[in-house]
């Protein structure tokens, strides 16, 4: 799907290149920057980082993406969940200073790939990643999050069910529904934004919301940043390394169907331009920024392209105002506080909506370019990701785990490499 320069997506209200005005451009930024926040300082807090700095690093290493990828992906990079494992039992060992090491080393494997792909070229994507591997793929990519959702509309942190949370969180999504279906002008294209401040307002009555983090924050809160030779003195880790770095092949798989799904959105070819060296290169220098100033490794956010689905709003320019106030954010302890006040049956209520959003994105593809079911190969072919993905039946070696979605991911090519065209019947 190779588009002139000029090209101009009919389906989209703001496309990639195009800039909203000021007052639009805020709303539409909050949305993305709102989207991300929980699953960007979740990750902090499972581990034992700070949630401060990885709001920031994740702010730096978005807009060092778009500078690389030229401006022309409209991509968010947030804190990534599949190094949590490895991370928190580095916090046990080395501390941070190991898991820095293995953010540095996550992002360097990203430019080496990156440099692999420029002398090979990208005629191999298209063999590699037909329809029939991309859709299930984008399907497992929202639906494999589905449980995450499901959590967290019914129980506390201890396991406890709560119909409270259930209720806001149904009230959130039908919100967000009618926001999206029956709005006009500048507030449709903010459903995600009203439908979490409405929720927001909903789970106050209900009770959920804990006000006394945001009235004990200080307005101004300067992030514990760690910094190498600086906040602690330098020594190698190999274990740390050799703990990080094998899972950038995992989030590769996660990085290369997020691409996939903006090229079907955004009816265009990013693995041609700027090309996937672009996008790994891009990927990894985020990684790395987060290694010098201490947060976790980072991957492009299922949930921002959920909201860029949604609201047909494509502007890199709304993805560079969130970034920016993401790194503002992480400086204003009462903003930080109240976007992290924001009760998981909200986040939940949305992220039914966001995923969903993607997995239908799957099925869109698998219409549009008419794979035919028919045939046993694409059959077996779907099925095998569908289940492994969204079943999530990871692989672990050793102290390495591979999650579902890049078993799935690997399965599916090679099922397609080796499969034969037709089957007895």
């Amino acid at each position: 799907m190779q588009q002139p320069s000029h090209y101009r997506n009919p389906d989209a209200l703001i496309d990639i290149d195009e800039r909203p005005g000021w007052g639009q451009w805020l709303g539409l930024s909050l949305q993305h920057l709102f989207s991300m926040f929980g699953s960007t300082v979740l990750v902090p807090i499972l581990v034992g980082l700070n949630p401060g700095i990885a709001l920031f690093s994740s702010g730096v290493g978005t807009l060092m993406y778009i500078l690389i990828t030229r401006g022309k992906i409209p991509a968010y990079m947030g804190s990534s969940f599949s190094f949590i494992m490895p991370m928190i039992a580095l916090m046990k060992t080395t501390g941070y200073p190991g898991i820095a090491q293995g953010t540095l080393a996550v992002g360097l494997v990203y430019l080496i790939v990156a440099l692999v792909v420029a002398a090979v070229g990208p005629d191999w994507i298209d063999r590699v990643l037909p329809p029939i591997v991309v859709g299930p793929m984008v399907m497992v990519i929202g639906l494999s999050l589905a449980g995450s959702a499901a959590q967290k509309v019914t129980v506390d942190s201890q396991g406890t069910y709560h119909w409270q949370f259930f209720a806001v969180a149904i009230i959130t999504l039908l919100l967000t529904i009618g926001f999206n279906l029956f709005l006009r002008g500048f507030l449709a294209l903010v459903p995600i934004l009203l439908g979490i401040v409405c929720g927001y307002l909903v789970a106050v009555a209900f009770g959920l919301v804990n006000f006394t983090p945001v009235l004990q924050a200080e307005w101004f809160q300067l992030p514990k940043f760690e910094i190498p030779g600086v906040s602690y003195s330098l020594h190698f880790y190999w274990g740390a390394v050799l703990s990080l770095a094998p899972i950038a092949f995992v989030t590769m798989t996660e990085h290369i169907g997020h691409i996939t799904v903006l090229n079907e959105l955004t009816h265009r070819n990013f693995f041609r331009d700027p090309g996937l060296t672009h996008t790994l290169a891009g990927d990894g220098v985020a990684s790395i920024i987060a290694s010098f100033v201490g947060g976790p490794p980072v991957t492009s956010y299922g949930e921002n392209v959920g909201v860029l689905a949604i609201t047909r709003v494509h502007s890199v320019y709304v993805l560079i105002g969130a970034a920016t106030f993401a790194a503002i954010f992480s400086f204003v302890g009462k903003l930080s506080a109240l976007i992290e006040s924001i009760p998981n049956p909200v986040i939940g209520g949305i992220s039914f909506l966001l995923f969903g959003v993607i997995a239908s994105s799957g099925l869109r593809i698998l219409i549009e370019k008419h794979v035919d079911f028919n045939q046993k190969r694409n059959l077996m072919i779907a099925s095998a990701i569908l289940v492994i993905g969204i079943g999530d039946a990871y692989l672990k070696i050793g102290q390495y785990q591979f999650s579902g979605l890049a078993v799935a991911a690997v399965l599916g090519i090679i099922l397609n490499l080796v499969l034969p065209q037709a089957a007895h019947q």
